[in-house]
C-alpha cells in the first residue's frame, strides 16, 4: 500500500491542500492566511515530504508511517502525536513541542531537535543518527534501543532520560557526563 497524497486527505471537512495553502499565506503575512490546526488529524501513511508546518498545531495528530523527510516543523506543537515508523530524516524540528509524542521505530536521522520539548517522548528503536538534541528537554524521554550514533547531546540535561540499551560510544555527551556507557545487546 503506497502513501496517501495530500490532495486526497481531509480534516474537519477541509482539504489538506487548502489548509497548507492558508498556512503558507499566514506565515507570509498575507490576507486570508490561517495557522494550520491539524490537531487530531489522521495523516497516517501520508506523503508530506518537504511540507512546511512551522508553528502548526498538530497535537495528537497521527503521522504513523508518513513520509516527512525534509519537512519544516520549527515551533510546531506535536504534543502526544503518533509518529511511529514515520520517516523524519533531515527534518527541522527546532523548538518543536513534542511531550508524550511516540516516535517508536521512526527514521529520524539528521533531525534538528535543538531546544525541543521532548519530555516523556518515546524513541524505542528509533534511528537517531546525527541528530542535534542540544538544549532539548528530555526528562522522562525513553530512548531505549535507539541508534544514537554521532548524536549531539552537549548542553542537554539527561536527568530522567532512559538511555538503556543505547550505544553512546560515538555520541557527543554533555561535559562531565559520567554514566556508564552501555553497549547494545547483540
Amino acid at each position: 500500500m503506497g502513501l496517501r497524497k495530500a490532495k486526497s486527505i481531509e480534516h474537519k471537512g477541509k482539504k489538506l491542500t487548502d489548509i497548507l495553502e492558508a498556512h503558507a499565506a499566514f506565515f507570509r503575512g498575507k490576507e486570508g492566511g490561517a495557522r494550520a490546526d491539524l490537531a487530531g488529524a489522521d495523516l497516517s501513511r501520508a506523503d508530506l515530504e518537504g511540507i512546511n508546518l512551522s508553528g502548526a498545531i498538530l497535537r495528537g495528530a497521527n503521522f504513523e508511517g508518513s513520509d516527512l523527510r525534509k519537512a519544516k516543523l520549527p515551533g510546531a506543537d506535536l504534543s502526544g502525536a503518533n509518529l511511529r515508523k514515520a520517516d523524519l530524516r533531515n527534518t527541522d524540528m527546532t523548538e518543536a513541542i513534542l511531550p508524550g509524542a511516540d516516535l517508536t521505530e521512526a527514521q529520524a536521522s539528521g533531525v534538528e531537535f535543538f531546544r525541543c520539548d521532548l519530555s516523556n517522548a518515546i524513541f524505542h528503536r528509533a534511528q537517531l543518527r546525527n541528530v542535534n538534541l542540544r538544549l532539548a528537554n528530555v526528562n522522562g524521554t525513553k530512548f531505549s534501543g535507539a541508534d544514537m550514533g554521532v548524536a549531539i547531546l552537549r548542553e542537554t540535561d539527561l536527568t530522567g532520560a532512559d538511555l538503556s540499551g543505547v550505544d553512546l560510544s560515538t555520541t557527543l555527551m554533555p561535559k562531565g557526563y559520567a554514566a556508564e556507557v552501555k553497549q547494545k545487546s547483540a
